[in-house]
């Protein structure tokens, strides 16, 4: 070998010397990499991706984006003067709740067919009649307010009615006077200009006179509204922020109702406003309607986002419409459709331009029911989902995801999954898509959300979310569009535990989560770019311990022979059955009993009915017990491992009309095909050690679940370029607590420029939340960023969502 050759070698070793110093330099043993394959994109991402679900909860519509700032208008509350005060200066005068009645003397006329109360003041001297609105009317030194009632006399009353705004430390902010009440229902209106702001402040209606005067309709309305549209400006600027690219409306369990009587009925909502009928909802209270079926598309229109519209399928979460009489919701979906879209000369569309709207709304989706399924939802779904496909066949129809299938005859084209669940969940679960069946109908995530183990919305819960939505946009070939839920919560009266949007009578905050949904949509590109992580820390599931539980869904069975014992054979539970103990735990609305040995849940509701026995200090421990089902659509449940009702760990023997069961623990999750006979009893057994999780029926292994084989990583991530701007977009959750250095590669970037920003979502604490004082303690901070190359080096903080945008010579 000559001396050139050796020189050679020497040289060429000390070059792959010198490249593997430097690239363990730049990526040590362990360190976190993530590789964003640039030159491979991928699939389209979908234009509808990230909207938003409107849903009346929470007082979210009246006393929230409706600003009407009267509560119970029209006196259709109660029977009582619900949120009304009534004062007589002297003891003389009377008030109460008037309703129509034709057979009295002198009847009672209601202002119209729809609006049937109407409050009655038996004057004699002066009365003052107070409303405080929503825990305080927003009142703007300067606005003008617009105050209407409709009045009627039956005899000589003739007095004026005072009309003042009022503080809440007794200032006459504005005021007026109305007078000249005839026998016929008319209507009396102001304008009010305000001298002073209180942001709770209240309406006075006095008066001084003798007869008997029924009053109606008392609004108060702010002349400013978001885009002359009526409704709450800041509130609607809160929508418009997220950029939604859909609107998902009016539910939810809103459109379902307790009963069929309380379902949403569209033609109900439009038209002149005291011509809606009120709906008692299935959140307890009642809604004007004041946002109607023309309302949402209006706002869906101002938003920029496509309107779904969800419609009743015939099922409440009590009754369900007998096949026979399906045709009033048939011709209901077909309607809306038409008033939606059809032209002026159109029956439904020369109505919606006589509200104001003579261009079509341009309608394109419509989900066909809410959390229904089963055999009576498929029925049903494929009645109303033939007639919308024979008449309007370019709509898209989406169909509930809902008890482990969704109906295939006629195949919707997009289907509506639901999520609620605590933080690990959804970062557990934030590669659910990845092995979807891609010639399946599309999917909706219609609802999702953090909503346990996140106090009232904190750092902690939007990081599991963004987690979550990594893996929606990186599978976005497959799920066409998704929504958090619920939007808005009036922080007085709150039903539901988390909710992005919460506001009193003049503020809003959004939770962390909201900053989360408006960075993802704000920041989308328009391809996908093949992302894969490295040497990410590892996700561990920690050992939990909780109470025992059984329970049915639909269904109604019986339970005996029950006996829990610890694993050193200990037992620590064996109850005799022969009555309900004080110490267990029921779920509302079940129906439980406890005799000769048999323990039997009679309720059969769709709510589920559960209960819960023993110490929430039991971690390793065995069930046995024998269980039947007696009537009903599913089988049975066994709960294990429960700190609450709401956690619901457990086995769901029988689920799907007894043809499947499904076990979860924690995060871990598994179903299998079975058959379950009603009547028979069996043998369960159900073995709990540590996080594997083994059950048997009739001595055999039916279903297991283990973390042992899981590696999930507490980084997700997704990647994408947008055509329009020519940035390549990276979203990176790190759900690990500590800050994690992480080399990124762009493998076959062109054109990058060096420079970008780093949008970053973190806080000192994962239990931060923000509130009505400090709306924005968390939410996202932006730096200017620069690098070289086609690599960047960068430390991602504890709980943390960072959107790098990195900018190319397009």
């Amino acid at each position: 070998m000559n001396k050139h050759i050796k020189r050679l070698i020497k040289l060429s070793l000390l070059l792959l010397l010198f490249a593997t110093v430097l690239q363990a330099k730049t990526v040590k043993r362990g360190e976190t990499r993530i590789t964003v394959e640039v030159n491979k994109p991928g699939h389209k991402i979908s234009p509808m991706l990230f909207g938003i679900f409107f849903e009346d909860i929470n007082l979210s519509t009246d006393g929230g984006m409706y600003p009407e700032l009267v509560r119970n208008r029209s006196f259709e509350d109660a029977d009582t003067l619900q949120y009304w005060k009534f004062i007589s200066a002297d003891g003389q005068s009377k008030a109460s709740i008037a309703s129509a009645d034709a057979q009295v003397r002198p009847p009672i006329l209601p202002l119209n067919p729809y609006n049937r109360k109407s409050l009655c003041i038996k004057a004699n001297g002066a009365f003052n009649l107070v409303n405080d609105g929503y825990w305080g009317m927003n009142i703007i030194q300067g606005d003008c307010y617009t105050f209407q009632l409709a009045a009627r006399t039956t005899d000589d009353f003739r007095a004026p009615l005072t009309i003042r705004i009022v503080s809440s430390t007794g200032k006459e902010l504005a005021s007026g006077e109305i007078k000249a009440f005839g026998t016929q229902w008319q209507y009396h209106s102001l304008d009010l200009s305000a001298s002073g702001s209180d942001p709770k402040a209240h309406l006075e209606i006095s008066g001084t006179g003798k007869g008997t005067l029924y009053l109606d309709m008392v609004s108060l309305m702010p002349d400013k509204t978001w885009k002359n549209h009526g409704l709450r400006i800041d509130l609607a600027d809160a929508l418009d922020s997220l950029h939604p690219r859909f609107m998902r409306f009016p539910g939810g369990s809103f459109v379902e109702g307790v009963n069929i009587a309380d379902m949403y009925n569209w033609k109900n909502t439009i038209g002149n406003i005291d011509m809606r009928t009120p709906l008692r909802n299935l959140w307890g209270y009642n809604s004007t309607n004041g946002i109607g079926f023309q309302e949402y598309l209006q706002l869906a229109e101002d938003l920029g986002a496509e309107p779904l519209f969800c419609i009743n399928a015939g099922m409440s979460y009590g009754e369900v419409v007998p096949m026979d009489r399906m045709g009033q919701w048939e011709q209901d979906a077909l309607d809306a459709i038409q008033y939606a879209n059809g032209p002026v000369t159109s029956v439904w569309g020369s109505l919606r331009a006589k509200n104001g709207h003579p261009e079509p709304f341009h309608l394109k989706y419509i989900e066909i029911g809410n959390e229904n399924g089963g055999t009576t939802y498929d029925k049903r779904w494929e009645l109303i989902a033939n007639a919308i496909h024979a008449k309007y066949p370019n709509i898209k129809l989406i169909a509930d995801e809902w008890e482990g299938g969704h109906p295939h005859d006629p195949m919707p084209a997009i289907i509506d999954e639901h999520y609620y669940n605590n933080p690990d969940w959804f970062i557990w679960n934030a590669h659910k898509y990845d092995s979807y069946d891609r010639k399946g109908p599309k999917v909706f995530i219609g609802e999702y959300a953090v909503t346990s183990g996140t106090g009232k919305g904190d750092l902690r819960g939007a990081i599991g979310e963004a987690a979550w939505m990594t893996g929606m946009e990186r599978n976005s070939d497959i799920v066409e569009m998704g929504s958090y839920a619920p939007l808005f919560c009036n922080a007085n009266h709150r039903a539901w535990p988390i909710n992005l949007i919460n506001f009193d009578s003049y503020r809003w905050y959004g939770i962390p989560s909201y900053y989360v949904q408006e960075m993802f949509s704000n920041n989308q590109g328009t391809v996908e770019l093949p992302v894969s992580i490295e040497h990410a820390p590892v996700f561990e599931i920690p050992v939990s311990s909780g109470c025992i539980g059984l329970g049915t869904r639909n269904s109604s069975a019986e339970f005996k022979d029950l006996q829990v014992v610890s694993s050193k054979g200990k037992i620590l539970f064996n109850p005799k059955f022969s009555q309900i103990d004080d110490q267990w735990r029921k779920s509302p609305r079940s129906e439980w009993t406890a005799q000769n040995g048999v323990l039997k849940n009679s309720s059969n509701t769709f709510w589920g009915s559960a209960i819960f026995m023993g110490d929430t200090a039991w971690t390793n421990y065995t069930i046995t017990l024998k269980a039947r089902k007696i009537s009903g659509e599913h089988g049975f449940q066994i709960y294990f491992r429960n700190k609450s009702r709401n956690n619901h760990s457990g086995w769901d023997i029988g689920e799907s009309g007894d043809t499947t069961c499904s076990m979860t623990y924690g995060l871990l999750s598994d179903t299998k095909k079975i058959n379950i006979e009603s009547g028979r009893w069996y043998d369960i057994k159900v073995v709990i050690r540590g996080n594997s999780i083994k059950g048997y029926l009739d001595g055999k292994l039916i279903q297991e679940l283990s973390d042992a084989d899981v590696n999930v990583k507490d980084m997700n991530a997704s990647a994408s370029y947008d055509d329009k701007s020519g940035d390549i977009i990276l979203k990176i959750v790190n759900s690990s607590a500590k800050p994690v250095k992480t080399e990124i590669d762009l493998t076959g970037a062109a054109n990058l420029t060096g420079n970008g920003k780093a949008i970053v979502l973190t806080s000192a604490s994962p239990l931060d939340e923000n509130t009505l004082e400090d709306p924005t303690k968390v939410s996202p901070k932006t730096e200017m960023i620069n690098f070289s190359g086609n690599t960047l080096t960068r430390l991602f903080p504890g709980n943390s969502l960072t959107v790098l945008r990195l900018t190319t010579k397009k």
